[in-house]
């Protein structure tokens, strides 16, 4: 045997030896991979026996349902309600700058004049105390 033919068969040996050790290592878990997640619903599979359902449905007055649909799809602010058609100062006209009225004058609120007077009252209360106090500390 020649050297080479030496290395040969060492090299032969060291690889059924790492095949061998390859084929007796267990094999890796896959990697962990979770479920996509899965919204809860509670009525899922839920069901009605036919029966059940044509009873719930022969209750109902009719035209309801229309009604409640009816007053969900209409309009909620006052914006949108319809109104009748403003008229302008020229009897019967509409107006060239429609929802457009006159500016109040700015004036003091409604009940404004009863608060005032109040107040006047209990100044001249105080204002009589105090000359009061000053004038008793005046005579000492």
């Amino acid at each position: 045997m020649t050297k080479a033919d030496k290395q040969a068969e060492e090299i032969a040996a060291l690889r059924r030896e790492v095949e061998a050790l390859k084929a007796a290592q267990p094999k890796p878990k896959p990697e962990f991979k979770p479920e996509p997640y899965q919204c809860y619903d509670p009525t899922a599979g839920m069901s009605m026996p036919r029966s059940a359902l044509e009873a719930m449905i022969a209750a109902e007055p009719r035209g309801f349902m229309a009604g409640v649909v009816g007053d969900n799809r209409a309009p909620t602010s006052p914006g949108m309600i319809p109104r009748e058609q403003p008229t302008g100062p020229a009897g019967g006209a509409p107006s060239p700058t429609p929802g457009y009225s006159e500016p109040r004058p700015l004036s003091p609120p409604p009940g404004i004049r009863w608060v005032d007077a109040q107040l006047d009252a209990q100044d001249a209360k105080d204002r009589a105390e105090l000359a009061r106090k000053l004038g008793a500390l005046g005579k000492r």
